[in-house]
């Protein structure tokens, strides 16, 4: 069990490098994932203990929320354009598995907390879901390219 001065830790790295979140998983199978509070959605620290023994210890971080950036090309009615960008380092996929479909294409409509594309940590596979509701305009890497932690996935004309 992870005692007090453990947590407060955590949570002062959490401050020190302005993450937006964290999560770890023990060998012993208790995870901590501790997230900003937003306006919209706060959500406080929480500890959990599963039920069997996890396969490996560390948990990457799980999706956080993406921001909005201005216009990416100047567009006649200006319209702004929402950034998703990748919370965690590792290796791109636009599709569960291969040879299957991508979970979006440029051009089509996505809702809120719908999946965009898997990022692969650790050997684990995280989905990336929006943030907004919208239409996809740009997807801006490869599938199977490595990804750095904020660097862009893709671009939504939210509505």
């Amino acid at each position: 069990m992870m005692d007090f001065e453990e947590i407060e830790r955590i949570l002062d790295l959490v401050r020190k490098h302005d993450l937006a979140e964290f999560e770890v998983e023990l060998a012993n199978g208790q995870k901590i994932r501790i997230r900003k509070a937003s306006a919209v959605f706060p959500m406080p620290p929480s500890i959990s203990q599963p039920a069997a023994p996890p396969a490996f210890a560390p948990a990457p971080v799980a999706p956080a929320p993406s921001q909005l950036q201005p216009p990416l090309e100047p567009e006649e009615d200006q319209v702004e354009l929402a950034v998703v960008k990748s919370p965690i380092v590792g290796t791109f996929y636009r599709c569960p598995e291969p040879g299957a479909a991508s979970f979006v294409e440029i051009g089509q409509r996505v809702k809120r907390d719908q999946v965009l594309c898997i990022i692969e940590a650790m050997k684990l596979m995280n989905e990336i879901t929006s943030e907004y509701e919208g239409e996809i305009v740009k997807c801006y890497v490869e599938n199977g390219q490595p990804v750095q932690y904020g660097e862009r996935l893709f671009a939504i004309r939210a509505r």
